[in-house]
């Protein structure tokens, strides 16, 4: 099956979502003899359900995953067992704190106000062309480096600068999908004799890690000042104070351990960034392309906070946020239609029997396209490639609740998303602040069309042109 998935390689992820829809829902992959390529493909809930939930013990993510994403480390996402317990006990104290949820508004409001809105202004004043995924990228990139490193690039700033670590982060994950399309012995000659994309898989990890490397090395040479001046116990201790989530991981370990600091780093990245990213730029393209859609959107904010007054830009906080519900599901219907991770993988543990029928082998690998599960008809109906809001409302006007194992956005069973809360706060933060001030209209014959990466963005960007909105 090898040369069909390569003819079909420049739309893979509508590809898949076709024929698994055609065939029920799920398949079994046959790829070249030796390539270990073979898998299950599959969007049938009840099968999601049974892997990820019901007989979560025999499924994890396997010594193949973890060599195929080994730029991870030992971090929350390529760990199993009790490594992953660990870690994920860890990661949830730390977001439940109230001190994080403090971190996490300051610092999205701030990068809104400060950077964000400013290059907005800019450009509808220049009335230039404007990528709006590259700033979605520089925006999300600056947000999780203050959030987990307490440093800010400013990747987002007028003249957009070229970051060094920044362009490091996105070329090592094209790499990760590169390896999931060639057969192993490939790229793992590629690696050994650093040629192709592992050549440039190296670099950009190495740059990455000397970035992280030196992060790591400045906020604890930081703490160390403060324990030998004894003020370190009135450092993070005021109500005030919202320490970024390194210096925490550094004050809760009794010793340090340097490569679980830099493997805890790299995940949260992974986790925090460019999801944030890909659903921005999907649902900015949506609502762009939907004019009644955003206009019940801002008709919401109108609504819960009042009519515009004179050039004061609207940002608005947590609470606020969380009242505007159609706003909520316009997010999740796009999260719907373009999940961030397209796909999730898992390797069977023993053998076993999927609710499909089909026979898993110890070893196997089954595939869960999410793209192809938020289009497939058997879950959302004959309509499931419309852009509709309303799906996720009930009748009393509150959010409907969507199993996760039909709605996989952010995973489910108990490797479900410790950040969904924290995304869809970020996400309508800055999708209130920008519908309510400007009007966004994406450039006539775009070619818009998702890229081939374990994250969904667009392959030629977002180009919009930006006007202001006048209430």
């Amino acid at each position: 099956m090898l040369p069909e998935l390569i003819l079909n390689l420049s739309q893979l992820h509508d590809s898949i979502a076709k024929h698994l829809n055609d065939v029920g829902g799920t398949y079994k992959f046959i790829g070249p003899l030796f390539a270990n390529m073979d898998f299950i493909a599959t969007c049938d809930p009840l099968n999601a359900h049974h892997v990820l939930s019901k007989n979560f013990v025999n499924y994890e993510k396997g010594p193949i995953f973890r060599e195929i994403f080994d730029v991870f480390g030992d971090g929350i996402f390529t760990a199993d067992s009790e490594k992953w317990k660990s870690s994920r006990t860890l990661l949830h104290s730390l977001f439940k704190d109230r001190k994080f949820d403090m971190l996490l508004e300051k610092t999205i409001h701030k990068k809104i106000k400060g950077s964000l809105l400013p290059i907005l202004d800019q450009t509808q004043q220049q009335g230039r062309v404007l990528d709006l995924q590259e700033v979605f990228n520089r925006f999300t990139f600056d947000n999780i480096c203050s959030i987990v490193l307490g440093f800010d690039p400013n990747c987002l700033s007028i003249d957009f600068p070229n970051v060094a670590c920044e362009k490091a982060f996105n070329e090592a994950e094209e790499s990760i999908f590169y390896r999931h399309i060639v057969p192993t012995s490939v790229w793992k000659l590629q690696r050994l004799l650093q040629i192709g994309q592992e050549k440039k898989m190296t670099k950009a990890c190495k740059t990455f890690d000397q970035f992280l490397d030196s992060c790591i090395a400045s906020k604890h040479e930081e703490l160390r000042k403060f324990n030998k001046t004894k003020k370190d116990q009135d450092y993070g201790n005021s109500d005030d104070d919202c320490d970024d989530l390194l210096t925490t991981l550094m004050r809760e370990m009794h010793e340090e351990d340097h490569k679980f600091l830099r493997d805890t780093s790299f995940n949260l990245f992974v986790a925090g960034r460019d999801t944030i990213t890909s659903a921005l730029t999907w649902f900015f393209w949506l609502v762009s392309t939907h004019p009644l859609i955003k206009a019940k959107i801002i008709e919401e904010i109108k609504h819960n906070f009042g009519a515009k007054e004179g050039d004061e830009k609207m940002i608005l906080g947590v609470e606020e946020v969380r009242k505007l519900v159609y706003l909520h599901a316009s997010l999740c219907e796009s999260l719907r239609l373009f999940p961030p991770i397209p796909f999730e993988r898992k390797q069977a543990i023993k053998s076993d029997y999927l609710p499909s029928g089909d026979y898993v082998k110890p070893g196997t690998m089954v595939l869960f396209s999410l793209y192809a599960m938020g289009r497939y008809e058997n879950i959302w109906g004959k309509d499931s490639l419309e852009y509709k809001p309303e799906r996720w409302i009930s009748e009393r006007g509150s959010i409907i609740y969507v199993p996760s194992y039909k709605f996989l956005s952010f995973n489910a069973g108990p490797r479900t998303c410790l950040g969904k809360d924290m995304s869809f706060i970020q996400l309508k933060m800055v999708a209130a602040s920008i519908l309510w001030n400007y009007h966004i209209e994406v450039i006539e014959d775009h070619n818009v069309s998702p890229n081939l990466s374990i994250v969904l963005a667009m392959e030629h960007g977002l180009k919009v042109r930006v006007t202001k909105n006048n209430m």
